[in-house]
């Protein structure tokens, strides 16, 4: 049988906030044929018991199930789980560190429905305090890693149409990718690409799904009155890291060399990184006029290479 939506959320040691995150799904659900199901990456820290136990207080009939991997595959491998355990018209995949706002199922169906060539719908996704996040964006490049290696102002400007992020509210015509923290994914999309590729551990699989849907033909469209809160970093330590300049994770560069060859292939991928250097000899310019230069992530400039002669190595898994 074929659910209306299957709403699919990983939990991977956010007991707590992945309930919250699926109490909000329910208070939304009203009468669509929908059903919530939970995967568990594999935490191993007792959260899946936890959730196990709260869905089993709920009253009979509540549309959650729990599914439980052997293995922390990550986020595509997650959401894979999570669709192939309910066949759907269209799939949410939701962060757990996200929580929908009333009125959102509605409005984004709608939305799909209004727009049947769109393969991926995307909401509006705001802050705890209501600030609008920026979730949809162009594609990376190597002309985007010149931009992000000088970090100048002039630089940017000259560069402005390969800027990746797309200040809310975007132009329709410039999204070429939206975040995966909460989208909705058409099921006959989702049958003509295929899942999403499991070789992303986490970062960049989003952007690498949407270049595989608008390859096979499909659209992307943006409901902004579909709106969810997303507490941007609860459920993972790149944000935080990012902020503070600090060495990323190893993951996070195999999935950038990974996107990089899938969009632009292996002379793509070896500019990008090149821009991205030629970029930092740019900042280092502002020493000559007395202005500090924009500090880089520690040890970006080896990690750029993680996988370079192997792109499509499999993603590096976090060490616990």
């Amino acid at each position: 049988m074929t659910c209306r939506i299957a709403i699919s959320i990983i939990n991977y040691r956010t007991g707590p906030m992945t309930i919250a995150c699926v109490e909000s799904v329910l208070a939304d659900i009203g009468d669509l044929e929908a059903q919530v199901v939970v995967v568990d990456n594999a935490s191993g820290d007792g959260s899946a018991d936890v959730i196990a136990d709260w869905i089993a207080a709920q009253p009979a009939g509540t549309p959650v199930t729990l599914v439980q991997s052997d293995r922390n595959s990550g986020f595509s491998g997650g959401h894979n789980l999570g669709m192939a355990a309910v066949r759907a018209d269209h799939y949410l995949i939701l962060n757990s560190d996200a929580l929908l706002r009333p009125g959102f199922l509605a409005q984004i169906l709608a939305a799909a429905d209004a727009n049947p060539r769109a393969g991926l719908i995307a909401p509006q996704i705001a802050t705890d305090d209501g600030d609008v996040q920026v979730s949809c964006f162009r594609f990376h490049s190597p002309a985007s890693e010149l931009i992000r290696g000088a970090a100048s102002g002039p630089v940017t400007k000259l560069l402005q149409r390969h800027v990746v992020a797309l200040q809310p509210p975007a132009e329709p015509a410039a999204v070429e990718w939206a975040s995966f923290a909460c989208i909705l994914l058409r099921g006959a999309m989702v049958d003509q690409v295929g899942p999403m590729d499991e070789g992303y551990f986490l970062y960049f699989e989003d952007a690498a799904y949407c270049l595989q849907a608008r390859r096979a033909g499909w659209q992307i469209v943006q409901e902004p009155r579909a709106v969810a809160v997303h507490y941007k970093g609860g459920s993972g330590p790149v944000e935080a890291l990012g902020a503070a300049r600090k060495r990323l994770p190893a993951y996070y560069y195999s999935a950038r060399t990974r996107f990089f060859y899938q969009a632009h292939g292996h002379a793509g991928l070896f500019l990008a990184n090149l821009m991205w250097l030629c970029g930092r000899g740019l900042a280092h310019l502002r020493r000559f006029v007395g202005k500090p230069v924009p500090k880089a992530m520690d040890a970006e400039s080896h990690d750029l290479w993680i996988n370079f002669l192997q792109p499509l190595r499999p993603g590096h898994a976090p060490e616990d």
